[in-house]
């Protein structure tokens, strides 16, 4: 009576077979420590965006404004209005985030009654993280622009001049190396000269920063 044997594979495949499914096993291990990393510096870098480097809106402040050069003359006959004035504005930007700001080229305006009768130029520049960059411009006021406003001339012989100034900061902020976070501060103030006495008077400003 013949016994059936079973069919037995040789040593060398077992082994082989073996070998083989360690380093699926150890593959299968690796991409999943990988996809594990990523993911925790994913979560790092999301957490610290929204928190430690998490973008804030700039803080401009007006500290001051003066008069640095003034001459005005009235004549009557013929009437006429000869005016030479000149400001100086001190203005104060803070930055509050943990990165650098880089800002564009801009420019301050002197305003009257919503005509430009002045501008400065503001140049690129940076302002560091939690850092404060003060700017001093000096304003002077287009005679030829101003005069061609009719209500300069009562304006004058009143003895009040009323002006505005208009600065406008717009740059970004690279946070993380990964993110343009794009930023803006204004900063506009409403002021009367008092011609009398060569003096500022009435003034009052306002702010608007946005991200």
């Amino acid at each position: 009576m013949d016994v059936e044997k079973k069919d037995e594979q040789p040593l060398t495949t077992i082994i082989a077979d073996d070998k083989h499914r360690r380093k699926r096993k150890r593959r299968r291990c690796i991409c999943l420590s990988v996809i594990a990393v990523i993911v925790l510096l994913a979560l790092i870098i999301l957490i610290l965006a929204l928190t430690v480097f998490k973008a804030k809106k700039p803080v401009t402040s007006v500290n001051s404004i003066a008069i640095s050069d003034f001459d005005v003359s009235v004549n009557l006959l013929p009437p006429r209005v000869s005016l030479n004035i000149s400001l100086d504005l001190d203005i104060s930007i803070k930055n509050p985030n943990k990165v650098g700001v880089k800002y564009r080229n801009s420019s301050a305006i002197l305003l009257y009654k919503g005509q430009d009768v002045g501008e400065v130029p503001i140049p690129a520049g940076e302002i560091g993280s939690d850092d404060t960059k003060r700017l001093n411009l000096t304003l002077t006021v287009f005679a030829d622009r101003l005069l061609t406003n009719l209500d300069v001339y009562s304006d004058v012989i009143s003895g009040s001049l009323p002006v505005s100034t208009y600065t406008k900061i717009s740059g970004k902020a690279r946070i993380l190396n990964m993110f343009n976070i794009h930023i803006s501060s204004v900063s506009s103030c409403d002021l009367n000269i008092d011609i009398s006495n060569r003096r500022i008077s009435n003034q009052t400003c306002h702010y608007k920063n946005r991200l």
